[in-house]
């Protein structure tokens, strides 16, 4: 790409404020592991409003700070400064101050960082008028991890081969409530994929969430959740107690840990509530 400068637009924009939000996953079937390494799987992404707060502001450096939840691993890696150094091969970026309020739970199954990497490209995309289409940060996106390119459009998809390939999906649960648990455990995705073994298909999942969500139950499945429940029986509890509560579906998102169940009321969470666990109303 041409190479651009800032400078003329630093007038107009030197800021923006954003507000990354969480995704559930919505069935999840591990389909075959790929010659790189990764797995084909196909699932939904379903955006939720579970919120951290991004701020680009154009500055005289390059920084990044975080506040909230405490991010785990070398702050020089976070996505958000990966993306920065993406873009700058194509652009003449300004150094911008990068800060991050953390508050979509880590090692949820949430996307939270990915949701992050997807917002700050947005954003720098505005702050710095770079005209990027859809389609052209959704590619920067898929460079930095499998699902961070589904938070450019941020609506509702069927997500396939590794999970960074979309297909519009009529989705809307706004008709229900989704009520999501967060447990005090922490899955990695590589313990995740250690005990999961790739399967053919049995039900379509297009046309099986083309079902009222009373119906999902048994039939929509995250194949994540049989080795992650054997090690954290905990999760499994959560699951339960969803149901027991009166969920019409519930199930583990992603990798876990967080579980979400769909009720067709409202729920009063003191029914739920336990030790350590934190709740959210989605």
């Amino acid at each position: 790409m041409d190479s651009y400068k800032c400078a003329k637009v630093v007038e107009i924009l030197t800021s923006m404020i954003v507000f990354p939000n969480a995704k559930i996953n919505i069935g999840l079937n591990i389909v075959k592991r790929r010659y790189d390494g990764y797995h084909n799987l196909e699932t939904v992404f379903y955006p939720i409003k579970i919120n951290d707060a991004l701020e680009v502001v154009v500055s005289d450096k390059l920084r990044f700070t975080s506040s909230g939840n405490s991010i785990p691993g070398n702050p020089a890696d976070n996505l958000c400064l990966k993306a920065y150094h993406l873009i700058k091969k194509d652009f003449d970026l300004p150094p911008v101050n990068i800060h991050l309020h953390k508050n979509i739970p880590i090692g949820a199954g949430l996307g939270g960082g990915s949701a992050d990497a997807g917002f700050f490209i947005k954003a720098l995309n505005e702050v710095c008028q770079l005209g990027l289409s859809v389609e052209t940060m959704q590619n920067y996106a898929r460079q930095l991890g499998a699902d961070c390119a589904f938070f450019i459009d941020n609506k509702p998809v069927f997500a396939f081969e590794k999970g960074d390939q979309f297909e519009p999906i009529e989705l809307n649960l706004d008709a229900y409530h989704i009520i999501l648990v967060m447990p005090p455990i922490h899955v990695s995705t590589t313990e995740a994929y250690s005990g999961v073994h790739p399967k053919p298909i049995t039900h379509d999942l297009k046309i099986t969430l083309k079902l009222p969500a009373e119906q999902w139950k048994g039939l929509v499945k995250n194949d994540f959740e049989n080795s992650v429940f054997q090690h954290h029986p905990q999760i499994l509890s959560v699951k339960e107690a969803l149901y027991k509560a009166g969920a019409i579906y519930a199930s583990m998102s992603g990798s876990g840990a967080s579980v979400f169940g769909i009720f067709s009321k409202k729920l009063d969470l003191q029914e739920l509530e336990t030790e350590n666990q934190v709740f959210y109303d989605v």
